[in-house]
């Protein structure tokens, strides 16, 4: 056993997943574990609507296989390429003020330890390593199993229209009412915004026409002038307003089943920071990023500011812990593998963030340590303890997690 030798040698484990996490929470120089053959379907309890996997199965693989049983996952983030330990260690997320991250729909899990012990996990049995082990970072042990708790299969209609910053600011409560997964991109440089509203809906399989592949060459559009813009800064306000005319300038509707309309193609490499803030700062922070942006006409930020939001949560380092949350994502692209000045833009955006109370994507860049995460979580000195208690060597520790912890 992995495990056994490592302890052996004492050397460091780290799992790895999909591998979609841009940060280095999984990077490790010692024993590397890859959970891609841990991914088979365990059970299907339909009275229950529960699916029991294995943890390394991809969401893009059980997507089919709940189909076939007329179930789904009442919410998903925007990439399937994900395993199902790997999208609950990091705090993975959608949109929806009704829901939570993507954990809070982890009814039990099994956890391989340190010294070899398989735990199992779930409200009544383990109960505190379970509401540390929802959103794990890797830490405390291999994730085996998970049991998802699932929804009856339901189709989505996806309604994108256009609006302004301070329209959609000004009326936040009554968009959030207005639909269950809803969220907004602004164009940062400008007031525009597009509104995404996701509903339940009988409505067959739909789209507006050719909108697949306008929304393509669009992006492959956008690409060729960021790419550009490396060479002349002073266009991406212009690029980015000319971005939301081109594709997002016009009501557009799309129907289907649930996992299709929630995923989506993520069509380039790039930077990205996400954090998730109290709900009720949204508008003093979105407001204070775009005043910033004036304030600094040297300083350029890519489309989109993606801005979601998600019920909160008792699992101990969500970001969503006790508090309902707005997330808040950056992007700078790196156009054809050439990198972009971001330094300035992202120092801002975290000064932002910490400013209204934000916690970091624990999958993406951020520059905090152990004394932030005490500010930031009420749980946190919690966490540390179930850890140490099952890893008091730090055998699942890396650089990213000292971090962290010390």
């Amino acid at each position: 056993m992995v495990l056994a030798l490592a302890r052996q040698q004492n050397k460091r484990v780290k799992v790895v997943g999909g591998g979609h996490s841009p940060s280095d929470i999984a990077c490790t120089d010692g024993f590397m574990i890859h959970m891609g053959k841990m991914n088979r379907v365990l059970k299907v309890d339909t009275e229950k609507k529960q699916v029991t996997v294995e943890a390394g199965i991809l969401l893009a693989d059980l997507h089919p296989q709940l189909d076939k049983h007329g179930l789904a996952l009442s919410n998903l983030g925007a990439v399937s390429d994900v395993t199902a330990g790997g999208v609950i260690g990091s705090g993975t997320h959608n949109t929806g003020i009704k829901h939570g991250i993507l954990a809070t729909q982890v009814v039990a899990l099994t956890l391989l330890t340190a010294n070899g012990t398989i735990l199992e996990c779930s409200e009544s049995s383990n109960a505190e390593v379970f509401q540390a082990a929802r959103v794990h970072l890797g830490c405390l042990g291999v994730i085996l199993t998970v049991t998802l708790q699932c929804v009856p299969q339901f189709h989505l209609q996806e309604t994108t229209f256009p609006s302004t910053l301070k329209e959609v600011l000004d009326n936040l409560d009554s968009h959030l009412k207005k639909s269950e997964y809803f969220r907004f991109l602004w164009f940062p440089h400008s007031e525009n915004v597009s509104v995404i509203y996701q509903d339940h809906t009988n409505k067959p399989p739909s789209s507006s026409a050719n909108w697949f592949w306008d929304y393509a060459i669009g992006f492959y559009l956008l690409e060729f002038l960021l790419w550009i813009s490396t060479f002349l800064p002073g266009l991406v306000g212009w690029i980015n307003r000319f971005f939301f005319w081109l594709l997002f300038n016009g009501k557009k509707e799309n129907c289907n089943l649930s996992h299709k309309i929630f995923t989506y193609e993520c069509r380039f490499k790039q930077h990205v920071q996400d954090w998730a803030i109290p709900r009720e700062k949204t508008k003093e922070a979105l407001l204070e990023l775009k005043a910033m942006l004036e304030a600094n006409p040297k300083v350029v930020a890519h489309y989109p500011v993606e801005v979601r939001f998600t019920r909160g949560d008792d699992i101990l380092l969500s970001p969503c812990f006790q508090r309902d949350s707005c997330y808040m994502n950056i992007i700078m692209y790196r156009p054809y593998g050439k990198d972009v000045p971001r330094l300035d833009y992202w120092l801002a955006y975290e000064t932002i963030m910490k400013k209204v109370g934000g916690r970091p994507h624990w999958a993406k860049a951020h520059n905090c340590t152990r004394k932030d995460f005490e500010k930031m979580y009420p749980a946190f000195q919690r966490f540390c303890a179930i850890r140490e208690k099952l890893d008091p060597t730090g055998m699942f520790l890396n650089a990213y997690l000292e971090k962290v912890f010390y």
